[in-house]
């Protein structure tokens, strides 16, 4: 994979940075000593040339390490720019252990008419579509309707997503072949949202509940019985995830905590 040194120089140039972010996680419930932690930064720069929006960012490990090479580990850019009534946009991700392919993802929204597309693809050798899907949205009253079918090559399997929306109250509806499933989401007040998700043919059953905290904080709690309860807790720049393993007793808990950096 070859890249332009002159566009790359453009890009560091003349863009905007934006923040860097960086994220400190607790694997396994290793918290004894620094080497159950895993921090990582993440830091990307935009600008754009014409009508053309271009960004760009690396992921890379903040451990200490002689071995500077190994603390890159994942690359990303993406191009966007509106034709017409559509905002159209590709992005490629790298991974820094495997240089020689991306993923690859193109996507198209008219906000005109409600409808969006989006490919998922790998490039390498050759080109591969991996999953494709559209999303169409229509008003009802006071209520919106949105309509997603989803498509994925490599399996040859497909699905749709039916969702309405009608502010205190939505239903989305998960139809495959082989499953089906119903999430019922109602602001039971002001400050608590509950939604639990049934699937009918596996009887896997869930239940989320997003606690709203002043100044737009939050925090959401999502347990599945036999498999795991999830928190997350988003306080301003900070947004920390606790997963704690239930399906064979309370196993360690994997936490991961990240915070945007100005500097």
């Amino acid at each position: 994979m070859k890249i332009s040194l002159l566009a790359l120089a453009t890009i560091v140039g003349t863009a905007a940075a934006g923040l860097p972010e960086l994220s400190l996680q607790v694997r396994d419930g290793s918290f004894a000593d620094l080497d159950g932690l895993d921090p990582t930064l993440k830091w990307s720069v935009s600008t754009s040339t014409g009508d053309l929006n271009l960004e760009a960012g690396i992921e890379a490990s903040v451990r200490p390490t002689t071995d500077i090479a190994s603390l890159p580990r994942a690359f990303w850019g993406k191009a966007s720019q509106d034709i017409g009534a559509w905002g159209v946009s590709a992005q490629a991700d790298v991974s820094a252990s495997d240089l020689k392919s991306a993923d690859i993802e193109i996507s198209a929204e008219n906000s005109v008419d409600d409808l969006s597309v989006k490919l998922l693809a790998s490039a390498g050798d050759g080109f591969s579509v991996s999953s494709v899907e559209a999303t169409k949205k229509f008003a009802s009253g006071d209520a919106t309707i949105s309509v997603n079918p989803r498509y994925d090559v490599s399996s040859g399997s497909g699905d749709v997503v039916l969702g309405y929306d009608a502010g205190e109250t939505s239903i989305e509806v998960t139809a495959s072949a082989d499953e089906q499933s119903v999430t019922v989401s109602r602001q039971v007040d002001d400050s608590n949202r509950i939604s639990p998700t049934l699937a009918l043919q596996s009887k896997d059953f869930s239940v989320e509940w997003e606690r709203s905290l002043d100044d737009g904080n939050s925090v959401t709690t999502t347990v599945t019985p036999n498999q795991a309860i999830d928190i997350e807790w988003n306080d301003a720049a900070w947004t920390a995830n606790v997963n704690l393993p239930i399906d064979d007793g309370i196993g360690g808990a994997n936490v991961s905590i990240k915070r945007e950096l100005n500097f």
